[in-house]
């Protein structure tokens, strides 16, 4: 009786290691490899950046937010009788006043947070009679850093009309939130821009 040749290496590994009639268990096999190759391309996929990316945005719609305050504020220049941190006292009949385009507020966490969205409330109130008393600044540049130093950029367009306005975010780790102030509407001589309310939320 002739003896068997050797096994090739690929069949000494599970579940190929033993010898097999034709067609036996082909079909376990074959659903074992594809459980093993799905769960390596899984796994490659959340290991990437996109893949880390879509779970933290999903985490986001599925959970809850709730509000975070700032530790500190501090504006790059305010206009007399309107300092920044009237831009976190929860009334929005209050507000920081800037002298012109360019100028900016930064505000300070005390722990770092995923932040999941930002709530502006522009002009120098929620009322509408009281909302174009002074200028606006339609545009803005909402600089995010995180605790490790890196800092994200996002350009913001509001409308011009009174009321919270809503920005989806996203970031993780947040230290830092820095609003600049740009392309102001109803500025003129003797006003000013005016930002009401600036409200953060995290992911709870």
């Amino acid at each position: 009786m002739a003896k068997a040749a050797p096994l090739p290496w690929w069949r000494t590994v599970w579940p190929f290691r033993r010898r097999v009639r034709a067609s036996s268990g082909g079909v376990t096999r074959f659903l074992v490899i594809l459980l093993v190759v799905l769960a390596l391309c899984a796994g490659g996929f959340l290991l990437m950046p996109t893949g880390r990316a879509l779970i933290e945005d999903t985490r986001d719609k599925l959970g809850e937010a709730t509000s975070v305050t700032p530790m500190s504020t501090e504006a790059s220049a305010s206009v007399p009788g309107h300092p920044a941190k009237n831009t976190t006292d929860g009334l929005s009949n209050r507000y920081w006043g800037a002298p012109a385009t360019g100028a900016s507020v930064t505000y300070t966490f005390r722990e770092p947070f995923r932040l999941v969205a930002v709530i502006i409330t522009n002009g120098a109130s929620k009322e509408p009679q009281k909302y174009a008393l002074q200028a606006r600044a339609l545009q803005m540049e909402l600089q995010v850093t995180a605790q490790d130093g890196t800092t994200h950029k996002k350009e913001l367009t509001l409308s011009d009309k009174p009321g919270d306005q809503t920005v989806a975010t996203g970031y993780s780790d947040v230290q830092k939130v820095r609003l600049v102030l740009r392309s102001a509407v109803g500025l003129a001589p003797g006003r000013h821009l005016a930002l009401a309310e600036v409200e953060f939320f995290q992911r709870s």
